[in-house]
Formats: structure tokens, C-alpha cells, sequence
């Protein structure tokens, strides 16, 4: 699947930003810059990362959820891919997550 960064238009300050395809730390740049972008935007009380299809992570994406998670308005809508899940439990970091069914429930916190 080709790598895909999709920024939908906010909804009551909730910045949705699809992610579909691989991510590695040689394609990360146009996640990393929409990540970034919300982040210092303070309309947006809280960033949606619809992760649901994805199909490779390495431990540069977790690095940017982790940096994306520190502005505190970060939440992962699901269902969380295996591979995703898998890099998250091995790293111990699920639990600092919030998690999200979909993005519609991510919305609706």
C-alpha cells in the first residue's frame, strides 16, 4: 500500500489526520509535518490520529506519536492494526495511549 497522510478539515477544534501505508523514519516527514502543524496550532484542542490503516511502524513513528502525545491532546482511533499493536506492547507504551474504536468515538471525547 502506498504511503498516504490525509488532514481533514477541523471539526470543533478536533484535527483528524488519517494515516494509511508504511511509515519509517525515510517516509515520515509528511505525517511528522501534519503532526506538527496541529500541534502548534492552539485551536486544536485535540489531535485524532486515525491509524486504522496502517501496515508498518518503526520505532521513528512511535517516536513522533510519543512527541505528538506530550502536547496532551493526542488520541489513536482504531481498531489498532496488528503490527501497530504489536510495536506498542513491545515498547510497553499502549497503556499511555489514548485509544479510540474509531474516529468518530476519538471525536466525541
Amino acid at each position: 500500500m502506498q504511503q498516504q497522510v490525509q488532514v481533514l478539515p477541523d471539526e470543533d477544534g478536533v484535527r483528524l489526520i488519517v494515516c494509511a501505508g508504511e511509515f519509517d523514519q525515510d517516509n515520515l516527514a509528511p505525517l511528522a509535518s501534519a503532526c506538527t502543524t496541529a500541534v502548534e496550532d492552539p485551536r486544536v484542542r485535540r489531535i485524532v490520529l486515525d491509524v486504522t490503516a496502517l501496515t508498518f511502524a518503526d520505532s521513528s513513528m512511535l517516536n513522533l506519536m510519543l512527541r505528538v502525545r506530550a502536547s496532551d491532546r493526542l488520541v489513536l482511533a482504531g481498531p489498532l492494526p496488528t503490527q501497530l499493536t504489536r510495536v506498542l506492547d513491545l515498547t510497553a507504551t499502549r497503556e499511555i495511549f489514548t485509544l479510540a474504536e474509531s474516529a468518530e468515538a476519538a471525536r466525541a471525547l
